[in-house]
């Protein structure tokens, strides 16, 4: 794993065969969690509300580690939070379902949502140093998960955390244990992150782009050791990122997402050989390539995220798409089986079409 991150910029061999535990066909068939049509509108003062989430569906199995990529404002951070039940109840209105192990994760009360949190759910955020308590010392932050979860005394809850740190990667586990974050670097601030995240052994682990501040070569370290850690514990995972080099070295299955909805959703493999909505062609095309032709410009998606119309009335992505045409603009497109089996896509013109027009064209 290590040999790819650490260069990023280079994308996975599509005709690379998958190992069996890298396989999203592989392993048990029982359902870990469900999310069914899940929405999340914001509240405005004197105006309508915000949809940040417009129906979205996908499931993770135990073991598997489940891809959320987008670019930033597509609703990814927002869908984690709904899921974990951390989104203001004043201000955000939520429907659909989040079932975990059968049961509705949506509308829990605090209380039932806190008896789950840390112990079964657990999650990594993208900032460590505003997510960690700046006052507090890094064990007593380790071991409060562990005391409130587990019926533990404090020295054995200690020792616990001392263990974490080791295994995460952390030298010196003991020293740590009495530091405070700042005293810490950012790669140890997201380890120690982790470290509380998978004190309890949790069943899930949804990551918000835990790499996002960190330099390449820490950021290959943090992502090897959270697969690793994943496999041991037999813990499914939610990589929600922006990096399709995180995508590529991690991930058994990926979700498309694009203004507030799941645009396309595929096996790592098959979504890197073969990608269909206009738009995941668009993110592939506008990475730097290290095997790419000297001189050889890149090829950015026109527009910005901005750039979009409201689901119930198109293609939210057709102001930025050149194939857009007046078949785009239908009420609500729904997420369709494409050409290629178990690829559902939301695009009127997917790559593999056979729209004689477009034949021709340097896409594929």
């Amino acid at each position: 794993m290590t040999g790819e991150l650490d260069q990023p910029l280079l994308l996975v061999d599509a005709d690379r065969p998958l190992p069996a535990d890298e396989n999203p066909s592989a392993g048990s068939g029982d359902t870990l969690l469900e999310v069914d049509n899940l929405s999340v509108r914001f509240k405005r003062r004197g105006r309508d509300p915000f949809v940040a989430v417009d129906g979205v569906s996908f499931a993770v199995r135990p073991g598997e580690i489940v891809g959320i990529v987008g670019e930033s404002g597509s609703g990814k951070s927002v869908t984690s939070m709904a899921i974990m039940g951390l989104l203001p109840r004043r201000s955000a209105l939520i429907t659909g379902a989040a079932r975990y192990r059968g049961r509705d994760l949506i509308g829990r009360s605090d209380g039932e949502l806190s008896s789950l949190r840390g112990r079964e759910l657990a999650m990594v955020f993208q900032d460590p140093m505003s997510s960690l308590n700046p006052v507090l010392p890094i064990g007593l932050q380790v071991t409060e998960v562990l005391r409130r979860h587990q019926d533990i005394t404090k020295a054995a809850a200690r020792d616990e955390a001392e263990d974490l740190l080791r295994r995460c990667g952390i030298p010196d586990p003991g020293r740590r244990l009495r530091e405070y974050p700042h005293q810490l670097s950012g790669g140890m601030r997201q380890r120690a992150l982790i470290a509380i995240a998978l004190a309890c052994k949790p069943k899930l682990l949804i990551c918000d782009e835990p790499t996002t501040a960190l330099d390449v070569t820490i950021q290959a370290q943090v992502l090897e050791l959270l697969g690793e850690l994943v496999h041991d514990l037999g813990t499914a995972m939610i990589m929600i990122t922006h990096d399709l080099g995180v995508v590529a070295g991690l991930c058994d299955s990926v979700n498309v997402m694009y203004s507030g909805k799941v645009v396309e959703t595929a096996g790592r493999r098959e979504l890197f050989a073969h990608p269909q909505h206009r738009y995941t062609e668009g993110l592939l095309s506008s990475i730097p390539r290290l095997d790419a032709p000297r001189g050889e410009p890149l090829r950015p998606i026109p527009g910005t995220p901005r750039d979009v119309v409201a689901w119930s009335k198109a293609c939210a992505f057709a102001p930025r798409c050149r194939y857009a045409d007046e078949e785009c603009v239908r009420p609500d497109l729904q997420l369709i089986d494409s050409v290629r089996p178990d690829h559902p896509v939301r695009c009127v013109h997917p790559v593999d079409s056979a729209d004689p027009g477009r034949e021709g064209d340097d896409h594929d």
